[in-house]
Parts: structure tokens; C-alpha cells; sequence
């Protein structure tokens, strides 16, 4: 709090036809190479506060004239921001210039000048801004997820919610924790590298990540977020850092696998500690395959009066399905669709998405829409995703692009539970009967 309290607003006078003058742009770059030469290889933070948006310098985003509006999603929808791109272009420089220089050897280390250079300098950039005005968010978002770094938008600097997220920055692990009582949670510089058995490989993974560009035999030609490669730079992270890894199934169908066979994947997570040694954390799990019966996928409508589709057939899948987790990751590709794709297709395929699922695995009869069933471990994923498609994640309605690039990515590193409250409210009905029941959809 008492780094809050120290701030002083800008003495210097503004014209009222004109807004504050502020080199944001500037001032990160400055930031980031003063800590790329006294702290190489060690890690830090840069958090800036920022009160309104860059007008002067590299990377600002409107200029100072009040007579000129900020950047709206219909201008930049028709390409008529012509400050929007320089500025994205200035914050991915930021990110990228020192691994440029470090792997300036030729043009073979192209996929290594990907690797993020804040991440592997260890330096994590962090954005807390508070205005009632847009401050570039939208611009700084992909120097950020590259670093690993934290976004906080508010209102004001003075309100206790600020104050609080602010000070979660700096928990600590509890005394009692062995090796890391009294230490600081946060780490840096991390890398994650992903190895599986041959039955299966890697399609990408969707999270504040970058891709380090690591081919291997088990990348997946199709790509599903940062893909290609099969290891990815976090830059900063905590214990509540979550990233989402696909995989796609490499064995064909006309070849079972044997009975028995298990499948295997390893995590490999090297992060620098906050007391400045390097740990490398391995996590192996392992698990059964599943071989459906011939034919399952090909069957032939059931005759009547012989029951319907997926009636009492047993399926190791449906028991063992996470309805939460997998609403969760079909939101993370739906939002990462949305940068490449309008949003009405990416709608269209979250329906698409839903339809495959229930006539996979619904209890259903053919042409009577009353014998349609769920069975409890998929029952709630309609839900979610009726209200995945009325989120501030996919609909840009009453939301600014910073307020929309925000929500994007908060939901792109919250864990499941966390993610499930954003996509949908929670609802309660309260009755003089019993406690309060959640309130499911008709």
C-alpha cells in the first residue's frame, strides 16, 4: 500500500483541449533494458501504473488532441486506427529484441528468435492500470503473455480490490513449508516441455506462453494454439498459473491398440526460484486406452422398437469425462480463434463443437426429441456453453477493446474453477424450505 501512497500525479499543466502527455512506451523500454544490463539472467519484475493512455512516443495510441476519439472495435475492425498497429509492433519489439541479439548467428536460428527475451532474461513485465479511460491494454497484451506478467484493470489506484490484487503480487509461502517457508511464491524465467508416448502428440497449448519452437517426434502436424513444437517459454509464473495442453491421436482407428496398453506424459517445468536457484520439476502421469468396439463409430440407425442410440452401452470415456475442464478448454480455443476469426464463425464452430458432442455421446432414439438424454457427467456442458456464447469473452457488446483484450486474457491463465465463475454467473434460488440451491437452465 505505502507504494500507492507515494504516488504523486504529474504537477505539470495540461490544456484543457488536450490530454496528459505520457511516454508509456518510452518508459517500459527504458525500464527493460536498465534490467537486462544490472540483472542479467536473474529475475525481476517491471510493474508499471499507468492512468490513461500513451499519447506521445512509441507506442501511443491516440494522440494528444481530445478531438480525436480512442480506438473503438468498429475502427478497428475497417483497419482505420492508424496507431493501433505501430504501437502492437513497438510492445512485440520489446519482447523480442533481446533474443534477436542472441541468436543473431545466422539465418538457420530463425525458430530460436521466437523464444520470448523477457522470459529468458527472467524479466517479467506486469501492467496495473486505472482509468475510466482505455490505456492501451489491447496494445501491451502480447508483451505481457510473453513475459509472463500480471493485468489488473480498475477504476481507481485507492480502490481496496486494487490494493488487494496488488498485494497478492508479494504472497508468501506460509512459514511452516519446508525449504520455502517465508519465500516469495513468484518465479521466473520458466519453460515447459512436453513429452508423451507414441500413440499420441502434441498439438500446442493455449495459456501466457510462447513457443521456444522445439520440433520433436511427437508434434502434432495439427496445430491448436502456439503449436508446432512441443516445449514453450511461461516467463513469470505462480503457483496459480494454469496453461492448456492439447493432444491429438496419432494411431488409426483400423489398428487397435492392444489390450492393456497405457499411455504416458511427462511435464517438464524448469523455473528460476525467488531465492534465485534454478529447479526443474518433472510430473509423469500415465493411464489406459480405451478401444471402442468395431463398428461403434459406422453403426447403423437401430430398428425400431429396439431402443436408441448409446442406450446402456457401456463407455469408459463417458464415466471418466470432466465436463468442467473440457468447457474450459473449448473456451481458451474459441478466444484464441477470435484473434484470426470474426466472431460469429467462431460462434458457428462452438455450436458445431456441441452438436458432435451430444450425438457422440447423448442417450438418445432417433426423430423423438423427447428420449434425449445426458447422463450427469455430461449434463452441465450445455449450460456452460450457453453461456460461453453470452460471455464478455466472445461478445464485444458493451465492452472496449482494452476491457475485451483483459477478459481474454485473464481467462487464458485462471485455473477451471476460476474460469468457470467468469463464463457463467452464479445463480441461486433461495427458499423458506432449505438452503440456498444452485438455479440450473430449463
Amino acid at each position: 500500500e505505502s507504494i500507492l501512497e507515494d504516488l504523486r500525479k504529474d504537477p505539470w499543466p495540461v490544456p484543457s483541449d488536450k490530454r496528459v502527455a505520457r511516454c508509456t512506451g518510452c518508459a517500459l523500454s527504458v525500464a527493460t533494458s536498465l534490467l537486462d544490463l544490472a540483472l542479467p539472467r536473474r529475475g525481476a519484475r517491471v510493474m508499471m501504473f499507468v492512468g490513461g493512455p500513451c499519447t506521445s512516443g512509441p507506442g501511443a495510441i491516440v494522440s494528444r488532441l481530445k478531438t480525436e476519439d480512442m480506438r473503438s472495435h468498429a475502427d478497428l475492425a475497417r483497419n482505420a486506427e492508424p496507431l493501433h498497429k505501430p504501437a502492437c509492433e513497438f510492445y512485440a519489439s520489446l519482447a523480442k529484441r533481446h533474443a534477436v541479439g542472441a541468436t543473431s548467428g545466422g539465418k538457420g536460428s530463425s525458430s530460436a528468435a521466437a523464444v520470448n527475451p523477457s522470459a529468458t532474461s527472467c524479466h517479467v513485465v506486469d501492467v496495473f492500470a486505472c482509468s475510466l479511460d482505455q490505456v492501451g491494454v489491447l496494445e501491451m497484451g502480447e508483451l505481457v503473455e510473453a513475459t509472463g506478467g500480471l493485468m489488473v484493470l480498475g477504476d481507481s489506484f485507492g480502490q481496496s480490490v486494487f490494493k488487494e490484487s496488488l498485494r497478492r503480487v508479494f504472497r508468501t509461502y506460509e512459514d511452516d513449508v519446508p525449504e520455502d517457508g517465508g519465500k516469495m511464491q513468484m518465479a521466473f524465467g520458466a519453460t515447459l516441455e512436453v513429452l508423451t508416448s507414441r500413440e499420441f502428440k502434441v498439438s500446442g497449448a493455449i495459456g501466457p506462453v510462447t513457443s521456444l519452437g522445439k520440433k520433436g517426434p511427437n508434434v502434432s502436424d495439427l496445430e491448436v494454439g502456439r503449436g508446432g513444437t512441443n516445449a514453450w517459454s511461461l516467463g513469470g509464473i505462480d503457483p496459480g498459473t494454469t496453461v492448456a495442453i492439447y493432444f491429438d491421436i496419432t494411431n488409426p482407428g483400423t489398428s487397435p491398440l492392444p489390450e492393456g496398453k497405457r499411455r504416458f506424459i511427462q511435464f517438464l517445468t524448469r523455473y528460476q526460484h525467488s531465492n534465485g536457484r534454478t529447479r526443474l520439476r518433472a510430473t509423469t502421469l500415465c493411464g489406459p486406452w480405451y478401444n471402442p468396439p468395431p463398428g461403434e463409430d459406422k453403426r447403423a440407425p437401430p430398428p425400431p422398437g429396439a431402443g436408441g442410440y448409446n442406450m446402456g452401452q457401456p463407455n469408459p470415456v463417458k464415466a471418466s469425462f470432466d465436463q468442467e475442464a473440457a468447457a474450459v478448454l473449448l473456451a481458451r480455443v474459441a478466444v484464441h480463434r477470435t484473434e484470426t476469426e470474426d466472431v460469429a464463425d467462431v460462434l458457428r464452430w462452438v455450436d458445431r463443437s456441441l452438436i458432435r458432442l451430444c450425438a457422440k455421446f447423448a442417450d438418445y432414439i432417433p426423430d423423438d426429441p423427447n428420449s434425449f438424454r445426458l447422463t450427469p457427467e455430461f449434463s452441465l456442458m450445455p449450460q456452460f456453453i450457453f453461456h460461453l456464447r453470452r460471455s464478455q469473452f466472445l461478445q464485444l457488446f458493451n465492452s472496449s477493446p482494452d476491457e475485451a483484450a483483459y477478459y481474454r486474457y485473464i481467462l487464458s491463465r485462471e485455473n477451471t474453477t476460476n474460469s468457470l465463475v467468469m463464463i457463467q454467473p452464479t445463480l441461486l434460488s433461495y427458499s423458506f424450505n432449505g438452503p440456498p440451491t444452485p438455479a440450473l437452465l430449463d
